[in-house]
């Protein structure tokens, strides 16, 4: 589906340009939000680029288990996720035990960026090796709710079931939560209220995009948008909290319309009503998305203070960015794709000739 390469393109591009242009004050050595006051407003809401990349990752991993075992669903997620990981996770390393960069620096132990490297570091509470890689332990625990949906077997039913149930049960984690009531760390780990809403919305769409949709997976659509309407505004007041209003500047209807956007792109991508032809140049920019996603921060603590000062900020986000594209095309095509070709099961061969074949076919009654 060419229209989701070009979404996930777009989504990864959102978080870079609220990472470079509203965020990152420590690799700036200013506040970014000062330096592009015009589009600190707009790349602000970036943020929720992350929100998009979930609900077109319910959408893709539903479909990419729906006829398929646990052990394929598995090694499809490994050699997906952890090759640009690792590369990522090297380049960071690398980065601030042979350079004198301090913006973003973890501090990590050798054997903390060994844990980074498993992926599963929060669960130990060591800090992420970048920033980046707290949605990748979102993405993580989805998988494994959805490896359970996959022991217990993909159908329309079990789906709808598994989505209701999920969605009643964050539901219910956000209410306790919002009356200040105390919730099991181990239940919030698991329900993730703060992104089930995208999860579940993303799945129900597939549901619509493969069977045409029915009451109950709108339904849930329109009840994980009420969720991740919630989600959203809370991450983004928590920013304001952090930074101040004048180093975020976004506000609440500007919000509410982004997230009613994505929301509204992603039910016409499932009714069939946003059609895109394939070709090399969305193919490349679909798997440039992870690299970016991982690298971007990375290219900026190593480029920007070296560019500031000669050059106007303008001109140094531009050609970061730039750069940052450029290197994870180049990961994506030189070292991605061919660390993912070796790690790949290799299919059987087969050994019997055609004629044999055809005799072995004909005698069977």
């Amino acid at each position: 589906m060419a229209e989701l390469d070009l979404l996930r393109f777009l989504a990864a591009l959102a978080v870079v340009a609220f990472h470079y242009l509203v965020a990152y004050a420590s690799v700036w050595g200013d506040r970014p939000a000062e330096l592009f006051p015009a589009l600190a407003p707009i790349a602000g809401l970036g943020i929720l680029g992350v929100e998009l990349f979930f609900i077109i990752s319910g959408f893709v991993i539903l479909m990419t288990v729906w006829g398929r075992g646990l052990g394929a669903f598995a090694r499809s997620r490994l050699v997906r996720l952890y090759p640009a990981y690792w590369l990522s996770l090297a380049a960071i390393a690398a980065l601030y035990a042979l350079t004198g960069a301090k913006a973003l620096d973890p501090k990590l132990s050798p054997g903390e960026y060994l844990l980074n490297a498993s992926m599963f570091q929060r669960l130990f509470k060591v800090t992420d090796a970048s920033g980046v890689y707290w949605s990748l332990w979102a993405e993580l625990r989805f998988y494994l709710l959805i490896a359970i949906l996959v022991i217990i077997g993909v159908t329309r039913g079990r789906v709808l079931t598994f989505c209701g149930i999920w969605l009643a049960a964050a539901l219910g984690v956000k209410l306790l939560e919002d009356n200040d009531l105390a919730v099991p760390e181990l239940v919030r780990e698991i329900v993730m209220p703060g992104y089930a809403g995208y999860f579940v919305a993303g799945m129900a769409l597939y549901l619509v995009h493969k069977r045409g949709g029915g009451w109950l997976p709108w339904l849930y659509i329109a009840v994980s948008y009420g969720l991740s309407l919630h989600s959203a505004l809370g991450r983004v007041h928590g920013r304001i909290e952090l930074a101040g209003f004048k180093n975020m500047p976004v506000t609440d209807l500007s919000v509410i319309i982004t997230l009613t956007l994505i929301f509204a792109v992603m039910a016409l991508m499932a009714l069939g009503m946003l059609r895109m032809r394939s070709s090399r140049i969305l193919t490349a920019l679909g798997g440039t998305t992870y690299p970016l996603y991982l690298f971007h921060s990375v290219i900026a603590v190593a480029l920007i203070p070296l560019l500031t000062g000669d050059l106007p900020p303008w001109a140094v986000a531009t050609i970061t960015t730039l750069v940052s594209i450029l290197v994870s095309y180049l990961v994506y095509s030189f070292a991605e794709r061919p660390i993912q070709r070796l790690l790949k099961p290799r299919r059987p061969t087969q050994t019997t000739s055609a004629p044999a074949v055809q005799m072995e076919k004909t005698s069977v009654p």
